[in-house]
């Protein structure tokens, strides 16, 4: 199992907007690729800088070869899609993680 896990801080002012538009329409646009299982939303607790919400959400991918595919055949459109929507109001780090039990 592959992990594709995407942190996101976004303006407080954005932040209910970016929500329902994750759980809404962006986050199964991403499972509906076929190259994710299911995904997962968290909130970051602690540590916390600033006002502004921290979000990570966690596709799931059964191996490396369909994170590989969905990075180069669905992850442009869909970035520039959040990109297009909210602008410089959201900074995203993305990393992936190789389940080991």
């Amino acid at each position: 199992m592959y992990i594709y896990n995407v942190t996101v801080k976004i303006d407080k002012d954005r932040a209910e907007e970016w929500l329902h538009w994750i759980n809404d329409k962006h986050g199964q646009e991403v499972v509906d690729t076929g190259c994710f299982t299911h995904y997962n939303m968290h909130q970051l607790v602690d540590p916390q800088q600033d006002d502004n919400p921290t979000y990570v959400v966690q596709y799931h991918a059964e191996s490396e070869e369909m994170y590989k595919k969905y990075i180069a055949e669905y992850a442009p459109k869909l970035k520039q899609e959040g990109l297009d929507k909210f602008g410089d109001s959201f900074g995203a780090f993305r990393s992936i993680l190789k389940k080991i039990k």
